[in-house]
């Protein structure tokens, strides 16, 4: 279990969203707290805590215990963990960051890093947590937006989160948190997925009338599915399936879940490797408060996110700035931009929009400390309205 260190926030967060107003303003740095005995704070957050240490129960670092993996809504008012501020009298103080001390004190302490996920106990995202994190102590939290806001509020180190798949694609709520939210990517991981229908002691595959499960795991087993006959019915995510059959002991119902789910909910594994296709693997995003010192000395992977005037071959313009320094494009995602006034009216159709304001996500291959690498980003934000680079960061070329 980590040490009782509490990393407190800023109070306001989350970020608003993007718009032309306020891009610029995203291109920054967070602020860190760290805990005082003499001050409060408020925090108010949905995330679930749980850990790697015996017993039924864990102590909270906000009071009292908490059963492990249990949801919870922190909402409290606690006196002996509060902010410290470097500036006495100014009505807005400044953050006193973490320093090295710190630091040593929590490696003396024999702290774990403490690392989120979104689902719960036995889903697909602690596995990959705990291949890019081993022995970590990995924290289920319910929404991705949780695990952007438990970062930033300093109430875990890291988060790692999907943000792509083989078969289903990008993990859109994803890319629009990166911008929204202050965190860096600091690396990358993939892992297969293998699916298994699951159900309570003492179903047969004949008695399923409906399965549970992610969207994009009904998916990916679409065929098998389809086959069995079965109605499909979408949760938020794989485990939880898992552990709502279990815990409602439904025997008309199944779950496409992970085998860590059925030895965690005690289920009987009916079938496996029930995908599509066998490729299947998913890339999940190391998230972390501060960026990594960007080498050369190992394959590295930039991501940007980027906007464009509208034009005839605005985006070929964009991209040429990477071809033509011979570097690699890995992916490119358009989102559109939120929560903005459409830019251009076309008169001639009664006012309709011309066009719809985009962002472009581009993960290519080279390191930040590549001169191609600075040159390309250096060239493109000659023309671009908005760049910024959400970390630079060693590749993964494996998948377990």
């Amino acid at each position: 279990m980590a040490a009782t260190i509490i990393r407190s926030p800023k109070l306001n967060l989350p970020p608003p969203e993007p718009t032309t107003s306020n891009l610029a303003s995203l291109n920054h740095n967070a602020s860190y707290f760290i805990p005082s005995p003499k001050q409060r704070r408020f925090i108010s957050i949905y995330a679930s805590i749980g850990g790697t240490g015996s017993g039924d129960q864990i102590n909270s670092a906000f009071g009292g215990e908490i059963k492990k993996g249990q949801a919870i809504k922190l909402n409290k008012v606690n006196d002996e963990n509060p902010y410290e501020f470097n500036a006495k009298d100014s009505p807005n103080p400044l953050p006193r960051p973490l320093t090295s001390a710190d630091l040593s004190n929590m490696a003396t302490e024999g702290s774990l890093l403490r690392v989120a996920y979104q689902g719960v106990r036995g889903a697909y995202s602690e596995s990959a947590a705990e291949k890019a994190y081993p022995n970590c102590e990995a924290v289920p939290c319910e929404q991705f937006d949780t695990a952007f806001e438990a970062v930033e509020r300093w109430l875990v180190d890291r988060a790692v989160l999907p943000i792509e798949n083989s078969l289903g694609g990008s993990i859109h709520r994803n890319y629009d948190l990166l911008l929204r939210h202050r965190l860096h990517i600091v690396g990358e991981v993939k892992l297969a997925i293998s699916h298994c229908l699951l159900a309570n002691n003492g179903v047969k595959i004949e008695d399923l009338k409906r399965v549970l499960s992610h969207p994009q795991a009904l998916a990916q087993c679409e065929n098998t599915l389809t086959k069995l006959g079965l109605v499909r019915e979408a949760v938020d995510d794989t485990a939880g399936a898992a552990k709502y059959i279990a815990f409602s002991k439904l025997q008309d119902a199944g779950a496409v879940a992970s085998l860590a789910a059925s030895r965690i909910y005690g289920l009987n594994v009916l079938a496996q490797d029930i995908q599509d296709d066998s490729d299947n693997v998913t890339r999940f995003l190391m998230l972390a408060r501060e960026p990594i010192i960007p080498g050369t000395d190992k394959p590295f992977k930039t991501s940007v996110v980027f906007s464009l005037d509208e034009g005839p071959g605005v985006l070929f313009k964009a991209l040429a700035v990477f071809a033509m320094r011979n570097i690699n494009l890995t992916k490119i995602e358009s989102r559109p931009l939120q929560k903005q006034a459409l830019r251009v009216l076309d008169d001639s159709v009664d006012g309709f929009p011309k066009y719809f304001p985009y962002l472009f996500y581009v993960d290519f291959e080279a390191s930040m400390a590549d001169q191609r690498a600075q040159n390309a980003l250096g060239h493109l934000k000659e023309f671009a309205t908005f760049l910024r680079v959400l970390g630079s960061y060693p590749s993964d070329s494996g998948i377990a």
